[in-house]
Order: C-alpha cells, then structure tokens, then sequence
C-alpha cells in the first residue's frame, strides 16, 4: 500500500511552520539570520528534532527554540511558508493549513500583521508554483500573556486585504487549561474567522471537555480522551473534529503507547478523524509516512484514508468553493482503488 499511499491526495489540518521546515531551508534561513549552525546534518537534526526519549509536551517543545531566531523578517517568513507548502505539495497534498504565532517573529520590529502578509506571500507563491491550497492560521501561545495575544488577533482581524483561514492556540496546554482562558476563547470566537484549538496533549481529559463546552468543534490531538467514554460520546454528539498526530503523541509521551492511543475508539464511535504531521521536521515525519503508520498499526483501509480526508475538507477553514473543487481533486484520486459507492461527494 505504501506507493499508493505517496500517490493519493492529501488533506492536512495540523501543520505547524517553525516545526515543519526542510534542512536546505533552515540553513538558507541561518545564512539569513546570520546564525551559525553546525555543518552535518546530522548535528543539525539533533538541535531542530524532538529527542528519541522526550518525557513530556514541555520537553518536546525545546526542539523549536533554535527556529526562533531565524524567522524575524518578511523574506524569512515567506521563504519558510513556501518550503513546508512545497514539502506538502511534493506528497500530493491538495489543501494544508500551516499554523504559526506570529509573536514568535516579532522580537525584531515586525508587527503582527507583517508576519502573516509574508506567511501569506509565501503561500500564494507555493499555490502558484505546485497547485496545492494552502492557507495560514494564527496561533496564539497559551503561556503568553492574553492581553498580547488579544491585541495580536485584533490586529490582524482589523487588517484589510489579508487571507489567513482562522486562529487557534498553542504551546503549554498543561498548565494553561481552557477554562483559564474562557474570555480569550470567546473574544476570538467572536472574531470574523473560524478557530481550532489544542486540547487533550497533555493527559488532561478535562481539557477536551472544556474545550466542547465552549463550543469548540475542531480539537487539536484529543488524545486524553482515551478511556474517558463520556467525552468521547459528546465529542461525536457535537460533530467534533480531531486533528490526530500519531508521531508526535507517542514522542511527547502524550500516548504512552499505541494502545493509549485512542484511534479505535475515536473510529468505532464514529467521530470525524483527520490526520496530520503536527511538526514534520521536528518529529521527523511527513503525512505519507503517518498513513503508512495507520495502515500497520491499525489497519486503516484506503477507504478509511479517503473518509478522513473527506472529514479534513469538510472541517477545513476553505470556502465553500474551494472545498467542491477540492473534494473533486480527492475523488478522482481515489478513483482507481474504491467503488463508486464509496466516492461519493458530501454535500457542504
């Protein structure tokens, strides 16, 4: 299957900028920056890589301090957007949303909106060169304070002529669960754009929970909601979509093993899957490579792979137009391994 999988389009979710990037553009970025890194790429991968023995999301996380400093300006982000947008594309990836925090590049004068105007430079480039849709979403970091992160989405939602899908959070889930951060979550739910949101990374069932609660119907991971029945029938009751990243949950111990994690659950009960990198450089992965991961581990069926990325289309922040081109691209590509009645286009 594991050809065939490269070939199949591809629908991504979860895909987070300063995670994904390539090798050749981190240096390109370094040269840029000025910022010497070790010549081997073998001494590379060890400072941009999550550990093979990571303990915790906390632990994982130190792998991006070395990114920081090389994405501060407009060529820099723009560069990095189309290089994960292209790595993306060359996998036969049709529709990506790359998520980034725009107060990660503003240690150098950039204002908010500048980083999502480069994002957004390098993105359209990307769907010129490759044909892939590839859209932008704003993260804010939990650990940040909300006040920052409350002046940074209104700014960008006050700018005129910007194209980002919508916004979403990020970064220490652990210590900052979403009922600390109720009226953020509804000042940016009452923005003009539509949010994701990261919970249940970090052994905190709760988290999904509230998440729910707050009517939040896109949850990055979910993985807590293993062995907790009731939030997983009210996760399906709300029609709720879980941006699954296996790679990166048995790193950040987030699944202890791959019986903790709650993919047959989450299939049997009927809950909309999507799957994702979460961070391809960093977790050393690409989306080819998680479906083939699927298919060994559980068995996922090439109709399965087509009904999750039906689930990422219909869940992604594209317009309705885009979606019908979309959910087109991915059944003529699936067309040769499944029945006509199994292709069938959802109605939006």
């Amino acid at each position: 299957m594991g050809n065939s999988l490269y070939h199949l389009a591809k629908a991504e979710l979860h895909c987070h900028l300063d995670g994904s990037l390539s090798f050749e553009t981190i240096r390109k970025l370094a040269a840029l920056a000025d910022v010497t890194l070790p010549e081997s790429d073998s001494e590379l991968s060890k400072l941009v890589t999550a550990p093979a023995k990571s303990e915790s999301l906390v632990d994982y996380l130190k792998a991006f301090d070395i990114i920081r400093p090389l994405l501060q300006t407009k060529e820099a982000l723009a560069l990095a957007a189309y290089d994960v947008a292209r790595q993306a594309a060359d996998e036969h990836v049709v529709y990506i949303e790359i998520r980034f925090a725009p107060e990660l590049s503003m240690d150098k004068g950039l204002t908010a909106v500048q980083t999502v105007e480069a994002v957004e430079e390098g993105l359209r480039q990307a769907q010129a060169d490759f044909g892939i849709v590839a859209k932008a979403l704003i993260c804010g970091m939990r650990q940040s304070s909300q006040q920052l992160t409350k002046a940074i989405f209104k700014q960008i939602n006050s700018a005129e002529g910007l194209d980002y899908g919508g916004f979403d959070f990020a970064g220490n889930e652990h210590d900052f669960p979403p009922e600390d951060m109720e009226e953020l979550i509804r000042y940016t739910q009452n923005l003009e754009r539509p949010m994701t949101f990261h919970a249940g990374e970090c052994g905190c069932p709760s988290h999904i929970a509230q998440a729910l609660a707050f009517g939040l119907k896109r949850l990055g991971h979910v993985t807590a909601i293993h062995n907790h029945p009731h939030i997983l029938a009210e996760f399906v009751k709300q029609g709720a979509t879980a941006e699954l990243c296996l790679t990166s949950n048995l790193q950040t111990k987030a699944a202890r093993s791959l019986a903790e994690f709650p993919y047959y659950e989450l299939y049997h009960a009927g809950a909309q899957i999507t799957i994702n990198t979460d961070n391809r450089t960093v977790s050393q992965t690409n989306l080819t490579r998680e479906y083939q991961l699927f298919a060994d581990y559980f068995g996922t069926s090439l109709a399965d792979f087509y009904r999750f990325n039906q689930n990422a289309l219909k869940a992604s922040f594209a317009s309705d137009s885009e979606k019908e081109e979309l959910f087109e691209r991915l059944r003529a590509a699936y067309a040769p391994y499944l029945s006509e009645s199994i292709l069938k286009v959802p109605k939006l």
